[in-house]
């Protein structure tokens, strides 16, 4: 029995949509981490989009290879639970290791006072954290009072590697309803209907992730988060790793 065409792309863009929208570990990561390295809402966006297409594209590569080879839709939907388990796990660590990381930043930016002597007898205080530069003012009796900056290692100094270690996450985490969604067209040999049924499905996941990462973004710009922000980074880890265990632990 044929089903129609076009019930099988409403039918997939109606998955992707649902799926995505009940998948938390789709949109929060990218909020979390836009807000925390306080990317712009484009460059936001932009992360993930790309995250969303690897997303898509790693499940139709292996449902494509699967399908050339003849493997069954059992053993697909088989890889696809190996892939969505060792994906949860890694984004589980990823969120620990960042929400570590982020409990020694938000540590090192309490703010601190320091007294220095000088040899003339004076001293001074001056307050600081230990991220970023900061104004070492010295007052001797002589006139030639200055300031400069003592700068402390900054992890702004490097090229971030979170957007790529996100992608390499989503890219490892499976869509696992676009296999048999994808294998019923291609049993017909539908060469095209396979392809409509894929970029309805993939285009219907990345606008899904793209307009709730929009809306949460700009839902954050308006709260009060000023006394959050040196936690921000910690925030941000522990969300993420609360998505990987509930995907883990209760299947979202």
């Amino acid at each position: 029995m044929t089903v129609d065409l076009g019930l099988l792309i409403l039918t997939a863009a109606s998955i992707g949509f649902i799926h995505t929208l009940l998948g938390p570990d789709h949109y929060v990561p990218f909020v979390a981490m836009g807000a925390a390295r306080r990317w712009s809402t484009r460059k936001t966006l932009w992360i993930t989009s790309l995250c969303g297409l690897g997303h898509v594209l790693g499940s139709v590569a292996i449902g494509f290879v699967g399908i050339a080879i003849g493997v069954s839709l059992h053993k697909l939907e088989w890889l696809e639970g190996v892939r969505g388990d060792t994906a949860a796990w890694v984004l589980t660590g990823f969120g620990l290791a960042y929400l570590a990381w982020g409990l020694k930043k938000a540590w090192r930016a309490r703010p601190h006072t320091h007294a220095h002597v000088h040899g003339d007898g004076m001293f001074h205080e001056h307050r600081h954290d230990h991220e970023g530069p900061h104004l070492h003012p010295h007052v001797p009796l002589r006139p030639h009072a200055h300031a400069h900056p003592h700068p402390h290692a900054s992890a702004g100094s490097a090229r971030s590697v979170t957007p790529w270690a996100l992608f390499v996450i989503f890219v490892l985490g499976p869509c696992e309803p676009l296999i048999p969604v994808l294998m019923y067209p291609a049993s017909q040999h539908s060469v095209w209907g396979t392809v409509a049924v894929v970029l309805a499905f993939g285009l219907a996941t990345i606008a899904t992730m793209l307009g709730v990462v929009y809306l949460a973004t700009r839902g954050l710009e308006r709260l009060p988060l000023d006394s959050a922000e040196r936690y921000s980074h910690a925030l941000a880890g522990a969300a993420i790793s609360l998505c990987g265990l509930g995907i883990v632990f209760l299947g979202l």
